[in-house]
């Protein structure tokens, strides 16, 4: 080693990657060697921390080459090293403003290689780091410790989820938000909570408290973050885990051994292989594991109603807000109110008068207000609330004076509010309503078609006689569709099971018409009903079901009083007898009297056990129906009614409907519309495989390489193919016909 002067220290001038790599080798035997340069470490140090403003280039580079080479080698002399993962946090904490980007960034870079050695954790190093990220000025130095942090917490969560580290970083998070605010830092904690939700990381309940405090929060930014996660961060993580996904596909694992079989052997052909090979052992991994609870982050809010309320009177509804908020932004904290409201049926009344300023065509982005009152609106809304808003809506909107895109907004709109709450409509307002079925416009027509089927369903005795259709006014003479009342919730049910009665009647009816007996005769009803319960468990074997591993039933006797549990009435014939004498004094209903469906199809649930056979004949009836709702004549009926799921937003498009197809939109417009995500470059079945064996490397027919021969090379040819004689054409189709009964030029002869 050649050693020179430099002021007060020796600069060594060594090849330090190379006495690196001999330490690693052989740490006793370099152990002076090493001793020597932290040595010159620690000088370095030393003087850089008394004067970092009067320290020269050439000593900024030493001490970088030295921090590098000591932080590859500090695991091999543990103890001589245990001051040095403390001396650069306390370089990086006290001087990050003043050091040279070169040497900060291999501060951090050491930092995090401490950790990939396990010399120091996870909590130390991100408490290291998480203070820095948030009071630096230095955007690239934030970039460069916010890419650290993230990957490190990815680390430390790739085998097994470490709560202990994530409850750590989640807690210094929230505080962070609470601490302060009205502070810009919280901008990180709004970064590094939905990253780690985005990437599956944190799914669960804390996460979403910390976005509900940044939502809550006086700043803009960390309140337009937060308020962003709850409306788009589940969706992204849906994206995020298709791309993972997709990026596992391509890969051919047999083409692959294939190659490496026939090119030259090299060792990046072999590394090539056995990554592939890791990432499809990862891949069916995936696979085999269960899959994941992700449950949307609004499903999580431990209280919904104080949110909205919060978020509401915080940002919205206060003469002076925390937040100086813009239009745009208080447009998106207005949406998060609303899908709130709409998902978990809250009672947030001032919300509905806050929209009535806003509900005029001249106002910016209006179709995405009317989406918001529409998703806000649910059957729990009182109508005296919604009423106004409807009727402004129609007076604004629906006139034979407005343009056709504002109309069919304002109907669509009216719709949808009464597809979540009926009542809010008025008899007189929506026979006016309806009569622009009969608009020119497009859009119009169908909006205007659209509320009329929904009344239809939901209110026909709303309608007048000749618009209410043959369904309506059969249901309503059966009595089958009656008035809805405020407050009314849906019975629950088995799914399907209303088909299963029907079609048990239509059985029984038949099989009573093949006896000769009379088919509407109700005094046989039970004696089929345990025909077809008889029948139906003398087809199951206990032995055969395979989803039980029990080899029979288990006698339990009670302490006490003895309990008969039975799967069969068979056994208890004789208080049933009795049972039917009574029922039989009981005087029938009549005719005239409407029977309640919901009654008449819960007696299957509530009086019989569901036989093997009953729940398979359910699972084909649900089958077919659900095959037959998709077919065109039942698709048109269900979009009157409220199909969409109660996660799912309602957009300002859906508002809009055909207004899009508007004549104001150019032609590429509407070709760009009207192909959708379909494939712009269009080709044949034969073409796109030519493209696909030609990307796969494999070779082409001679016929596809002659076609694509040089004229000229295939001139001399033609001539001498035109000028055979009749002797030799027939010797070649001989020889044609020959090669094809033996198979083909290389087939066996005979």
């Amino acid at each position: 080693m050649v050693k020179r002067k430099v002021g007060a220290l020796e600069k060594v001038d060594a090849d330090l990657p190379n006495l690196q790599y001999k330490v690693r080798r052989d740490p006793a035997s370099y152990k002076d060697d090493f001793n020597n340069q932290y040595s010159q470490y620690q000088a370095f140090l030393q003087l850089f921390m008394q004067a970092p403003s009067s320290t020269d280039s050439q000593g900024l580079v030493s001490l970088r080459e030295l921090i590098d080479f000591v932080a590859h080698c500090a695991d091999c002399y543990p103890k001589l090293t245990a001051t040095f993962p403390t001396d650069l946090m306390a370089l990086l904490r006290l001087h990050h403003a003043e050091l040279e980007p070169e040497l900060r960034d291999k501060v951090v870079g050491s930092l995090v290689l401490l950790r990939k050695k396990e010399i120091i954790d996870s909590a130390v190093l991100l408490n290291a780091l998480f203070p820095l990220l948030v009071d630096t000025p230095s955007k690239a130095l934030r970039t460069l410790l916010f890419t650290k942090i993230i990957s490190d917490l990815r680390t430390s969560n790739s085998k097994a989820t470490n709560h202990k580290l994530n409850r750590t970083i989640q807690t210094v998070l929230y505080n962070l938000l609470t601490s302060d605010p009205t502070s810009a830092k919280g901008v990180w904690a709004v970064r590094i909570t939905r990253e780690m939700w985005t990437r599956q990381i944190w799914t669960d309940a804390k996460a979403v408290e910390i976005m509900k405090e940044a939502a809550l929060s006086q700043h803009e930014k960390v309140v337009t973050g937060g308020v962003h996660f709850f409306l788009g961060g589940d969706k992204e993580r849906e994206e995020k885990a298709e791309e993972d996904s997709d990026d596992d596909d391509n890969i051919d694992m047999a083409k692959l051994r294939h190659q490496a079989g026939i090119n030259k052997k090299t060792k990046k052909k072999a590394n090539e292989l056995k990554k592939a090979a890791a990432t499809v052992r990862r891949k069916e991994k995936k696979k085999k594991a269960p899959h994941p609870l992700n449950f949307s982050a609004l499903h999580l809010l431990h209280d919904p109603q104080g949110f909205a309320e919060k978020l509401f009177h915080q940002h919205l509804n206060t003469q002076a807000p925390k937040a100086k908020l813009k239009l745009d932004q208080k447009l998106i904290v207005l949406q998060l109110v609303s899908r709130l409201v709409g998902l978990h049926t809250l009672t947030l009344i001032p919300l509905y008068s806050y929209f009535i300023k806003y509900l005029t065509p001249k106002q910016p982005q209006v179709t995405s207000f009317l989406a918001s009152l529409a998703q806000s609106t649910h059957n729990l809304v009182p109508p005296d609330a919604l009423e106004p808003l409807v009727q402004k809506i129609a007076n604004e909107f629906v006139s034979e004076a407005a343009a056709s895109e504002v109309a069919s907004a304002g109907l669509n709109a009216i719709r949808e509010i009464c597809v979540r709450q009926p009542l809010a409509m008025n008899e007189t307002l929506l026979q006016d309503l309806v009569e622009y079925r009969k608009s020119k416009d497009k859009g119009v027509m169908m909006a205007a078609k659209g509320l009329l089927s929904l009344y239809r369903e939901v209110g026909p005795e709303m309608l007048r006689r000749r618009d209410r259709g043959k369904d309506a006014s059969i249901g309503l003479q059966k009595g089958t569709l009656k008035d809805r009342k405020f407050g009314q919730v849906e019975v629950g049910g088995i799914e399907g099971l209303e088909l299963l009665e029907e079609w048990k009647a239509e059985e029984r009816r038949k099989r009573r018409i093949e006896k000769g007996l009379d088919p509407d005769a109700s005094d046989a009803d039970e004696d089929d009903e345990e025909e077809d319960e008889e029948a139906g468990w003398s087809k199951w074997d206990l032995e055969e079901d395979d989803d039980s591993d029990e080899e029979g039933w288990i006698n339990v006797e009670s302490d006490g009083e003895e309990i008969n549990i039975s799967d069969s009435e068979d056994e208890d014939k004789k208080p049933k007898a009795k049972k039917q004498k009574t029922d039989a004094d009981a005087p029938k209903d009549t005719e005239d009297t409407p029977k309640d469906p919901v009654a008449e199809f819960s007696k299957l649930a509530t009086t019989r056990i569901l036989t093997p056979a009953d729940l398979a004949k359910l699972q084909e009836l649900r089958t077919s129906a659900a095959v037959s709702k998709h077919m065109p004549s039942q698709r048109r009926q269900q979009q009157t009614a409220s199909g969409r799921h109660a996660d799912d937003p309602l957009t300002a498009a859906e508002i809009e409907g055909l207004a899009a197809l508007s004549s104001r939109a150019t032609k590429e417009e509407k070709i760009a519309m009207a192909k959708g995500d379909r494939d712009e470059k269009h080709m044949s079945t034969t073409a796109k495989r030519k493209e696909k064996k030609e990307a796969e490397g494999k070779s082409t027919t001679n016929k596809e390489k002659a076609r694509k021969k040089n004229f000229l090379m295939t001139l001399g040819k033609a001539k001498r193919k035109g000028k055979r004689s009749l002797v030799e054409h027939r010797k070649i189709l001989r020889g044609h016909i020959d090669r094809q009964k033996r198979g083909g030029k290389r087939g066996n002869v005979g």
